[in-house]
């Protein structure tokens, strides 16, 4: 689903140029749930933001779903992310005049999917995640755990190949957390290919693998024993 080889990214700081990422190689099987790990400046969220199209490298190959993505420009990369890509992120993204069902279509507006159509599939992923009889209700109304599963709800609305999910139990606490993840779970267990960015070993744990970044090389790649999160629901 995802191949990177020998990826190099640099961002210029005046004079001067950091090295962020340094070849970095990995390859995500369709389906797999993989958490990247690494103190801040590890090159996680310059990796991420390079897989979600936000980025470029300077060099290497990245391919998914057997697509090149190289050389885009904001409308090609915005069209291949609409594709291919459902984001989740700490701080939730919600528009907050809108409903959490008028969130949920926003992929949906922008794939031109017609109106009917995107309110059914809006309260179907709302029904997924467990949220149908909140549709109506604005962000300011629900509760951060709420949030994240309307944003989960938005980002597989598109039905993407990848979901990237950048800290997404960053901004709950413990119970919150570990019930997000029994989600995610569930949504792996489906099918889903997922990975996410995490600085927190127990939701890493919660991951089938675990891709350690340290000054932006991968010094550590290996599959774990699963920790399900439903037993701490």
């Amino acid at each position: 689903m995802i191949q990177i080889k020998d990826l190099h990214k640099s961002y210029k700081m005046g004079k001067n140029s950091l090295h962020v990422l340094k070849g970095i190689n990995f390859n995500v099987e369709e389906g797999e749930l993989v958490a990247i790990m690494g103190s801040s400046g590890s090159g996680k969220s310059t990796l991420l933001n390079i897989l979600g199209m936000l980025d470029s490298s300077d060099s290497g190959e990245y391919i998914l779903d057997n697509v090149p993505i190289k050389n885009l420009n904001e409308t090609k990369a915005a069209r291949y992310r609409n594709k291919f890509l459902g984001f989740v992120f700490q701080s939730f993204n919600l528009i907050n005049y809108k409903s959490a069902a008028e969130n949920v279509a926003l992929p949906l507006y922008y794939q031109k999917v017609p109106r009917k159509e995107r309110q059914e599939k809006s309260l179907k992923y709302l029904e997924q995640v467990g949220l149908k009889e909140w549709a109506g209700h604005l962000p300011s109304e629900l509760s951060g755990g709420q949030k994240q599963r309307v944003a989960i709800a938005r980002a597989l609305a598109a039905e993407p190949k990848v979901l990237l999910a950048d800290e997404p139990t960053g901004a709950l606490d413990s119970k919150t957390s570990y019930e997000v993840m029994d989600l995610i779970q569930k949504i792996n267990d489906a099918g889903n290919t997922i990975l996410i960015v995490t600085h927190e070993p127990d939701i890493a744990d919660m991951c089938k693998r675990i891709v350690h970044l340290k000054d932006g090389i991968i010094i550590e790649d290996k599959k774990i024993e699963q920790v399900r999160a439903e037993q701490y629901v």
